[in-house]
């Protein structure tokens, strides 16, 4: 009885059928996590710039105004969610103000108007970019947040992956840009 039970563990032991799957069931939990990470990964990126794009639309189609209404601020405004179409899992968070800089340099908040957080303090300070401070300019600025749901939870992060961008830009065809409801002259 020893003998067949040790010639049976014996052929066990030299058997080669099967080896492929059992590495097969071995890997697959693995590669499976490695697809699913890749896919969200490429969703985020795509979400990213999607972002990217509706500050870049934010911040030109303000800077294309010489007067501001509310109802035109109201679309402008809009149109970030347009942009983000289809990651619409959670409204951004969107932000356009003006920034004078004075005379010796020093940059404040003209006028600020936002869509789902609060908009900046009209005269608060602000830091432009160096380059872009010019005695007596002029900058908007766009500013978008963006929180990105992946599909498959972040691998237990529920809360999501928040994205925030940034852009300055000078005003196009005038000096700068009346908000209506804010400022009356430049």
């Amino acid at each position: 009885m020893m003998w067949r039970l040790n010639a049976t563990y014996r052929r066990f032991a030299a058997a080669k059928q099967g080896i492929a799957a059992v590495e097969f069931a071995l890997v697959l939990p693995m590669l499976v996590v490695i697809l699913l990470a890749t896919f969200d990964g490429g969703r985020a990126i795509a979400a990213y710039m999607k972002m990217r794009a509706a500050t870049y639309a934010l911040a030109s189609i303000t800077n294309q105004y010489a007067t501001i209404q509310s109802t035109d601020m109201t679309s402008i405004l809009g149109a970030t969610s347009v942009v983000m179409a289809p990651y619409t899992s959670g409204a951004p968070a969107v932000k356009i103000s003006q920034v004078t800089i004075s005379s010796s340099g020093v940059a404040t908040v003209e006028w600020s108007a936002a869509q789902n957080t609060p908009a900046r303090a009209v005269g608060s300070s602000i830091s432009p970019p160096t380059a872009m401070v010019i005695n007596g300019a002029y900058l908007i600025l766009a500013e978008v947040n963006y929180t990105y749901l992946p599909l498959f939870g972040y691998f237990g992060n529920s809360s999501g992956i928040t994205f925030s961008d940034s852009l300055y830009v000078t005003p196009r065809s005038v000096k700068c840009v009346i908000y209506q409801p804010q400022s009356s002259t430049c």
